[in-house]
């Protein structure tokens, strides 16, 4: 069973369309990321589920149940739903275990108090249960609220930014820590963010989102090797972009050849090019030999990888600026020369003038072949030097 399904979900504040017939689920003990960027509805789904906004258009169940339909609305204490604010929301007057056990009031003091210690147990916080919030760092008051939240033991959890006030080192710990800890509670989740790498981190499946409209549902693989469209492809990392037309059914670029089946003759498309997909080889390097050159501008290290910024003079045509992303150390100076070779799985092809959005996981239909040959489904001699 589900534990939450958005069925055909429309949210309008005034004139604007905050979500646009989101259809979404999250399975037991599934963790499922809201991703997109600022004002994309992220938030309001979040919101719509957890019973702080009236549901408009659309139905919504938890645990089976339902829960909202345009005329009925369950107040969020019905929901059975655990939700941990952006900014953790902790009660100023009252201490930690007394904000842990604010969801526990049903229950006798003695038992209230039990649970709230066991909550913050789970968390690491044991020993701040009669401190104030105010005396808690950003890290601490995030996992007081984190216990807040599942200590009524909730079917369903929901969590807005929960990282967005740390810092990065901080981040980086705490995330790890809520990811383990909202696995083994075995609650299903549903997490608002809008930073690709916390929801691949987080998530077993993400949701992207773009102005209310959902742009693709996936796992975090799929949605970074066989993104839905160009919005999709470019949200979760930086590529390289080239306009090309078919030619005599190729799509004849600058760095290479590529297939095209799936498009029309003369059609114009774009092409996504991740900076890992670009490979730097010597000039004289037999494997080398015969692909596009290209001069170094400048490179830099940025820790577990170096960037690398390429010039690419075509002839007749203006210079193209590229960027190469290389594991490790690899900071060659500027002004040499390499030859490019493009890594098929990090090649990503979309018509140039096709929708924007696209409704579910798929991709459009006119794109799907080229795509899957320069994505890689076949062997890496499907992209030809020009």
């Amino acid at each position: 069973m589900d534990a939450l399904v958005f069925d055909s979900v429309s949210h309008h504040y005034g004139r604007l369309r905050a979500l646009d017939r989101l259809s979404l689920t999250v399975g037991e003990g599934e963790v499922v990321c809201l991703l997109g960027p600022s004002g994309c509805g992220k938030t309001t789904a979040l919101r719509l589920a957890a019973g702080l906004e009236r549901l408009q258009s659309g139905r919504i169940e938890i645990g089976g149940r339902l829960v909202a339909d345009g005329g009925r609305d369950l107040p969020p204490e019905a929901r059975d739903v655990g939700l941990m604010f952006q900014d953790y929301a902790l009660f100023p007057h009252l201490r930690v275990g007394e904000n842990v056990g604010f969801g526990l009031k049903h229950l006798p003091a003695a038992e209230r108090e039990r649970r709230a210690l066991a909550a913050l147990e789970r968390v690491g916080m044991a020993d701040y249960a009669r401190a104030w919030p105010h005396t808690l760092s950003g890290g601490q008051q995030q996992r007081v609220a984190l216990a807040r939240a599942l200590a009524p033991g909730p079917r369903l959890l929901l969590l807005d930014e929960p990282f967005s006030g740390l810092d990065q080192r901080l981040r980086q710990e705490v995330r790890d820590a809520t990811l383990h800890l909202v696995k083994a509670s075995g609650a299903a989740t549903l997490m608002v963010t809008h930073e690709p790498e916390e929801a691949m981190f987080m998530a077993d499946r993400i949701v992207l989102l773009r102005a209310g409209r959902l742009v693709q549902v996936g796992t975090p693989v799929e949605c970074y090797f066989k993104p839905a469209d160009a919005f999709a492809a470019g949200f979760f990392g930086e590529v390289n972009r080239l306009a090309a037309r078919v030619e005599a059914g190729e799509l004849r670029t600058p760095l290479a050849w590529l297939p095209a089946e799936g498009f029309s003759e003369g059609e114009a498309v774009e092409i996504l090019v991740r900076p890992e997909g670009i490979r730097l080889l010597p000039p004289g390097d037999a494997a080398g030999s015969g692909k596009v050159e290209a001069r170094v501008i400048a490179a830099r290290l940025l820790g577990r990888s170096s960037l690398v910024h390429l010039s690419v003079e075509p002839a007749g045509a203006a210079p193209l600026h590229l960027h190469a992303r290389v594991p490790g150390r690899f900071l060659p100076d500027d002004g040499d020369i390499f030859s490019l070779d493009l890594d098929p799985a990090q090649v990503f092809v979309f018509p140039a003038a096709g929708p924007i959005f696209r409704e579910g996981a798929g991709r459009g239909a006119s794109g799907e072949a080229a795509l899957a040959a320069a994505a890689g489904a076949g062997s890496a001699a499907t992209v030809r030097e020009p």
